[in-house]
């Protein structure tokens, strides 16, 4: 399998060189030449996941994609990732059915408590190992709204040639997501608060890597979700989602995503693409609703700095959907030349890109599926309270999100399932499930009184040079230790 930047670059790369590389040279995204169909295999992957488990079903999917990794070494990487010690069950996401045909996928068991864990523990693995081949070493740099970053960390902890230097918005997390991150005392982990928003965040990241020396120099990699490696490994949720609601393979699926960055969602997409049967994908935004405006109405305006809402769903608060981008090349039919020309010409220069008289968009939800809805604070309490009052559960605010616009397209009964992705537990927005509910969530006992832990976290304004400027000194501060 070889891969192909979204925005045309030449060169065909192999999945370890872009495991490392993250964003591609020319800024665009890597995605495969092809997605490998599965319909005549929904069979044998079902037995697959029923018999032997998680693991053995991300091995079979994770083989489909990576060809430059001996499969046993494959494997066991996929063994050592998705156990029962590592996320509490050994369903890995087990699924609960909160009302006649609507379910919750659960993908919050991990070490830090989100969905980001699932992708991130095996990121994790697979760098050590593709690391240790080469003899090398990779310093991490990466953006959070407040999951990802506490997840890579958390994975990347005491990884032999790995380094973290995570950015995050100054003030603009949860308590709990900071104390997760920022209580972290390992050496190899860096945490930088930007004095700004998330996407602030996620410019520098992406202005680093678009400096290709500096890039190469300090050998510097990706977590996000524009890594192709992180993307692919939420490719197998869905599949497991499918397989524990369905009971036979011509059986058809719709799937509920909260999503501000459009990571989670594409991972559905490709999915889907690959021939599993899935209806619907619905996005799920909350108040900083441009993806729902563009499913809407064919119109991507990201919003400024400035513009982008701080709400009780941080996780979230995203005016420019790094993913969206791989999802747009598929709706272009692949061309990367227009592509480059909406994203690196049109965007910049008036700031929206228009398409919706285009006749590919008009198709798009017969093509791809997509629909979406919005939810604000006042619909994520009451969905918070009814999901308690009904059924005893707690959920957070993301997935109260997801929960919210999903009975937008899902009435009791309907013959297709809905299955809404769980992105959180409760506890890591405990100010807002209080606000709704009137006590504290439910705490795992290992994170009691993590706010009160010693932080070690340093403030920097949204400046790319300062961000350069600490890596550089960090990284000679180790040379010389």
């Amino acid at each position: 399998m070889h891969y192909l930047s979204t925005r045309g670059e030449p060169a065909r790369k192999r999945f370890c060189d872009i495991l490392l590389e993250g964003l591609a040279p020319d800024g665009g995204l890597y995605l495969p030449e092809h997605y490998p169909q599965i319909t005549d295999r929904l069979p044998e992957l079902r037995r697959i996941y029923r018999e032997q488990g998680y693991a053995e079903l991300a091995f079979a999917i994770l083989s489909l994609y990576i060809d430059d990794i001996p499969a046993d070494a494959l494997r066991a990487i996929a063994h050592k990732t998705y156990t029962k010690a590592v996320f509490g069950t050994e369903a890995i996401t087990p699924v609960r059915e909160l009302e006649d045909g609507l379910w919750l996928e659960g993908l919050s068991n991990g070490p830090t408590l989100a969905f980001k864990d699932m992708a991130m523990q095996l990121l994790g693995n697979l760098f050590e190992y593709e690391l240790d081949r080469r003899q090398a070493e990779l310093n991490i740099l990466g953006a959070t709204s407040g999951d990802t970053g506490s997840a890579a960390e958390y994975a990347m902890r005491g990884k032999r040639g790995v380094r973290v230097f995570m950015l995050s918005p100054h003030g603009r997390m949860s308590p709990f997501q900071q104390a997760q991150m920022f209580s972290l005392q390992d050496e190899n982990i860096h945490n930088i608060a930007i004095d700004g928003v998330f996407d602030d965040c996620q410019d520098i990241v992406k202005a680093v890597s678009n400096d290709l020396a500096f890039k190469q120099h300090y050998h510097i990699g990706t977590v996000n979700s524009i890594n192709w490696a992180r993307l692919l490994a939420q490719v197998v949720y869905y599949f497991a989602g499918y397989f524990q609601v369905t009971g036979q393979d011509d059986q058809t699926v719709s799937f509920t995503v909260p999503s501000g960055n459009f990571g989670n969602i594409c991972a559905g997409h490709v999915a889907r693409q690959m021939g599993l049967p899935i209806a619907q994908l619905v996005v799920a935004t909350n108040e900083n609703d441009v993806l729902d405006e563009f499913f809407r109405t064919g119109i991507y305006r990201p919003r400024p700095a400035a513009d982008t809402l701080e709400t009780s769903s941080p996780s979230m608060d995203i005016s420019k959907a790094s993913n969206f981008e791989r999802f747009v090349f598929d709706l272009l039919g692949r061309d990367a030349a227009e592509l480059r020309t909406l994203f690196a010409e049109t965007l910049p220069r008036q700031g929206f890109f228009d398409l919706s008289a285009d006749p590919r968009f008009l198709r798009q939800r017969e093509t791809f599926g997509f629909v979406s809805g919005t939810s604000h604070h006042a619909d994520r309490l009451a969905t918070i309270r009814a999901v308690w009052q009904q059924f005893g559960q707690e959920v957070d605010t993301h997935t109260a999100d997801g929960v919210k616009v999903a009975r937008q397209y899902h009435q009791r009964g309907d013959a297709v399932p809905m299955i809404v992705l769980e992105t959180a537990l409760a506890v890591k927005f405990s100010a807002t499930i209080t606000e709704a509910l009137g006590h504290e969530p439910q705490r795992p006992p290992q994170f009691e009184g993590i706010e009160s832990l010693p932080k070690r976290v340093q403030v920097l304004p949204a400046d790319v040079q300062q961000v350069k400027d600490l890596i550089v000194q960090a990284l000679k501060a180790t040379a010389g230790a």
